[in-house]
């Protein structure tokens, strides 16, 4: 299996070029000019955490020439504008910390500190959260603290001293408090803290369903922020893993008892239209894995994000032709107006929006938890 699934990575990577988005490469859909974006950063997260266990230059190789096309020399990054003001455009800024440890680049440095100005400058809801985007100033969604955090506190912790611990957890409790369902054990897609949007309930500024990715993205982001922690950091290292542990729980009661995968709206497993999809899936049983390495889950969930990983070999990982393809992979989703959509968080448009794939969004969460894996 491992062998196929190198196959399969490599061959991916091949097809990849950097001023060509990684979203779908064999799609149209995304045919726009390159920015700085958080599929690419998810892709690079990947290869750099497998280039770490795996020790093969290829990787990392193809990594630095991939941000080569965006890092300019003075730490200016091309298509990340400071004024823009999504947390989308942050998450790919994760790698620049490992790119400066392994080439010792001073771009990366400086495109760091580039980076930061977007941190100080973002826009924030009422109750000190990043706000998802300029144009949604008062919204929170699940997957902006898996944007923003890594990055952010990769920068309190190596260059300010953790100046900002208090901030970073006071996000991490705000979205505990205000989006986690009690009855359902899951958490909701997107918060208005106005509770005007039309995609909000009035009386609690939720959006209506449970989508699976937002919860991985979410997950993965605790997991990832627990692992910058030091041994010292006991007040985050609690709050953040008693969120964690709970937040396991509360995903792994929807889990399909034949396929050991989840489906894409997570609490409607039988609803016409909901189907198993891959890249949740894969960011569940990345955060399982890696929680028991770092010795947050005990040894029991080992099983439990294996079993996951190979019902998505088993499933959704399909030879044809001599080709290898990843799919069942859910579209970029979002909540409010994007052109004429309107993505109103109703189980229809979850389902309504196309299925890829060999997108990027899945491969990337399929290799950081295969690295998880075979990680020792």
């Amino acid at each position: 299996m491992d062998e196929f699934i190198n196959k399969y990575i490599d061959g991916f990577i091949k097809l990849s070029k950097p001023n060509k988005p990684l979203w779908n490469i064999n799609s149209t859909k995304y045919n726009h000019s390159p920015t700085w974006n958080y599929v690419d950063g998810c892709m690079m997260t990947s290869l750099l955490e497998l280039y770490k266990i795996a020790k093969k230059d290829k990787y990392l190789d193809f990594v630095v020439d991939f941000v080569e096309f965006y890092v300019y020399e003075d730490g200016i990054i091309k298509g990340f504008e400071l004024e823009n003001f999504s947390t989308t455009d942050v998450s790919m800024s994760r790698i620049l910390f490992d790119l400066y440890k392994f080439t010792s680049d001073t771009k990366y440095l400086k495109a760091i500190e580039y980076t930061r100005q977007r941190i100080l400058k973002h826009p924030r809801t009422n109750e000190g959260n990043f706000s998802h985007k300029k144009t949604y100033p008062h919204q929170v969604s699940l997957d902006d603290l898996y944007m923003m955090m890594p990055f952010y506190i990769q920068y309190e912790k190596y260059l300010n001293n953790k100046k900002n611990y208090p901030d970073i957890l006071n996000q991490f409790r705000n979205v505990r408090l205000r989006m986690f369902n009690e009855t359902k054990k899951l958490y909701h897609h997107g918060y208005d803290s106005t509770k005007s949007v039309f995609w909000a309930n009035k009386t609690t500024g939720l959006s209506q369903s449970f989508w699976l990715r937002a919860i991985g993205w979410y997950i993965v982001a605790l997991i990832d922020v627990i692992d910058y922690l030091d041994e010292n950091d006991t007040d985050e290292f609690l709050t953040l893993t008693t969120i964690f542990k709970e937040a396991i729980e509360g995903i792994l009661q929807y889990q399909d008892n034949e396929t050991k995968l989840f489906y894409h709206v997570v609490d409607m497993q039988n609803r016409p239209g909901n189907y198993l999809e891959t890249s949740g899936s894969a960011m569940i049983a990345y955060a399982l894995l890696k929680g028991v390495r770092l010795k947050i889950l005990d040894e029991s969930y080992r099983r439990k994000g294996e079993e996951i990983f190979d019902g998505i070999c088993d499933n959704f990982l399909q030879e044809k032709n001599g080709t290898l393809n990843l799919v069942n992979i859910s579209s970029e989703l979002g909540l409010g107006h994007e052109g004429n959509l309107r993505q109103d968080g109703t189980f229809e448009y979850y389902i309504s929006e196309p299925i890829f794939e060999n997108d990027a969004i899945g491969i990337a969460p399929f290799i950081m938890a295969y690295v998880e894996k075979i990680r020792k």
